[in-house]
């Protein structure tokens, strides 16, 4: 029987779970493949950590370079992270010839492009379904099972960390503080969270969806990028008053000669099946032109559930080995060639629903004068609820518009801000309906 043999690259949580996969559940992939895929080699700065497998004598060292430049190894599996050494890692080895599997979506997102062409200069498959939303299939999804769909548009939640936080503070009624605190002590997020939630991370995996949808360049720059650090537990408690859930969303819609990408603090509508999604899971909806709306859900971080995202990659490239088949599948779901680079839509171009809240000065003729305002750029109001919760002889107004154009919106509010009627900047939060089509 044919054995490939793997080089695993960074040997953490996930590198772990991948090794125990391999290594516990090797008799079922070997029925499934047709051959033994053999851990060979793993490179990990840290050889004595107890990781709670049975290595076997030589294959842990410590010199990725003899992982890379081993001719025996067919498949790399980089899960360093980061984008200096890992990047040089996986020229190399594509230059070697050898297969590459990644979960590295800061890499891919931020210098993608040097790599995807990389490896069609050398005829190189590269897996990389654990870049984007764990063990959830959305890649395999988009490049295979949507291939014959035109992508009109994807929404989702693609970051645990702050769903957690947010179900947190929408189900506990916990501050923001508190809920990241919990987070930190689950082991969701990390103790620097700042591309967790500043919405950073969400941005690199829509940026590869939208690639992957619409068959243009990797472009992460142009994707209009809020976290959730300012959402108050107030404003998540009117949300739900009216009807909505507060998440941090992933939205792409394909306009043709545009696209709308964008990641944000949103309200959704309850009937939303996203409201319903919690904690640390993750979720996307897509919409195609055939297909309809579906939509995927499941474990969108952690040890196993990645791993088995990274395993799945291994498998499809063994597979691929076995036939002797490189390139079947295009590396970004569109021929390299047909690949063209599609403007993403500047934020201040985008219309879409939104929610005010004022800190007001309880006196007559204050909603008349905020409405005045909204009014001449155009923006009309929904439905308006004044809060008695005097705080300093203030009170919370809130504001629900119909589509507006967000350029009008923010000198609106720049100019409300600016009169003698409230004390602080606004607060605004997006809204997405469920019956908004693009």
């Amino acid at each position: 029987m044919k054995t490939i043999k793997v080089g695993l690259l960074g040997c953490g949580t996930v590198g772990t779970g991948v090794a125990k996969m391999l290594i516990e559940n090797a008799d079922i992939i070997t029925k499934r493949v047709g051959a033994n895929i053999i851990l060979s080699k793993i490179a990990d700065i840290d050889k004595n950590k107890d990781r709670g497998i049975n290595f076997g004598e030589g294959v842990f060292i410590s010199d990725s370079y003899k992982v890379v430049n081993d001719p025996e190894i067919d498949i790399i599996v980089e899960l360093i992270g980061g984008e200096t050494i890992a990047k040089d890692l996986i020229l190399l080895a594509i230059e070697n010839g050898k297969h590459i599997v990644t979960a590295n979506k800061a890499l891919l997102a931020n210098q993608g492009d040097e790599i995807f062409s990389a490896c069609e200069k050398k005829n190189i498959d590269i897996a990389y379904e654990a870049s984007v939303a764990g063990c959830i299939p959305i890649i395999k999804t988009i490049r295979e099972s949507l291939a014959g769909n035109q992508i009109k548009s994807m929404t989702g939640i693609l970051n645990g960390t702050c769903n957690y936080i947010l179900s947190k503070i929408t189900n506990d009624n916990i501050s923001y503080m508190d809920a990241l605190s919990q987070a930190q002590a689950k082991g969701y997020a990390e103790a620097n969270s700042f591309l967790d939630v500043e919405g950073y991370d969400a941005a690199h995996k829509l940026a590869i969806l939208t690639t992957l949808s619409y068959g243009t360049k990797i472009n992460v720059k142009d994707i209009y990028t809020e976290g959730i650090s300012k959402i108050s537990p107030l404003d998540i408690e009117f949300a739900e008053q009216f009807g909505y859930k507060v998440k941090l969303l992933a939205i792409s819609k394909n306009w043709g000669d545009s696209i709308e990408a964008r990641v944000h603090p949103t309200m959704i509508p309850f009937e939303n099946l996203l409201s319903n999604v919690n904690d640390s899971l993750n979720a996307v909806t897509i919409s195609g032109d055939r297909s309809g709306d579906i939509m995927l859900y499941g474990y969108g971080a952690g040890m196993m559930p990645t791993a088995s995202a990274v395993v799945g990659d291994i498998i499809d490239i063994a597979r691929n080995i076995m036939l002797g088949s490189k390139g079947r599948i295009p590396l970004l779901s569109f021929k390299m060639e047909n690949i063209k680079t599609i403007p993403i839509k500047p934020v201040d171009e985008v219309f879409t629903y939104y929610y005010f809240r004022f800190s007001a000065v309880d006196r007559p003729g204050v909603l008349s004068k905020i409405s005045g305002i909204l009014g001449t750029y155009g923006i009309s109001i929904k439905s308006v609820q004044q809060k008695y919760r005097k705080s300093k002889g203030m009170v919370p107004v809130i504001m629900f518009t119909y589509k507006a154009k967000e350029a009008d919106v923010k000198k609106a509010l720049s100019e409300i801000y600016h009169t003698d009627i409230i004390n602080d900047y606004p607060i605004l939060i997006r809204i997405e309906e469920i019956d908004d089509e693009n």
